[in-house]
């Protein structure tokens, strides 16, 4: 079973919007996370609707954020997207005639239902923010990376070396 991209497709929409362009179209949004702008106007529906989003039509219109990413978290994005099965594992859809399938069911059950709770509350705790950040932190870090290896290009280039 493939998995759903939704809820990492439409985060990286979100913090793209804050911290790259106020408004996007389909079309730009397709680009990023490259798929159909069809595809993109059905999963930022969901999100208009949950008041993350707001979009206008026409000349000059797109998709903007409603609200900060301070005040979205990943639960909000979650439930946005339709609240899509969190794992691709667990005890068989049909009804089991067999006391060893009924038990091993059972059993997986109530330990996806807790697993899927601890995820869902840390979901709710996590602002889109939080990861916002976290990228601007790695950005940095690549810069750094990336300044500190011109120099030592530049230096090695001259004959100096540290």
């Amino acid at each position: 079973m493939p998995r759903d991209l939704r809820l990492s497709r439409m985060l990286h929409v979100l913090i793209h919007l804050d911290r790259h362009v106020e408004r996007a179209t389909s079309d730009q949004i397709a680009g990023m996370i490259s798929t159909n702008p069809v595809v993109v106007r059905r999963m930022m529906a969901g999100l208009r609707e949950k008041a993350i989003l707001i979009s206008e039509k026409g000349h000059g219109g797109g998709w903007q954020l409603a609200r900060p990413l301070s005040a979205i978290s990943l639960l909000d994005v979650y439930e946005a997207i339709g609240s899509p099965p969190l794992f691709n594992i667990g005890p068989g859809a049909e009804p089991a005639d067999c006391l060893v399938e009924k038990a091993v069911d059972a059993r997986l059950d109530l330990a996806m239902k807790e697993a899927e709770r601890k995820l869902l509350q840390q979901f709710s705790e996590i602002s889109v923010e939080d990861l916002a950040q976290d990228f601007e932190q790695r950005f940095a870090a690549l810069q750094v990376e990336a300044g500190e290896a011109g120099a030592n290009a530049a230096l090695k280039h001259s004959g100096t070396d540290r």
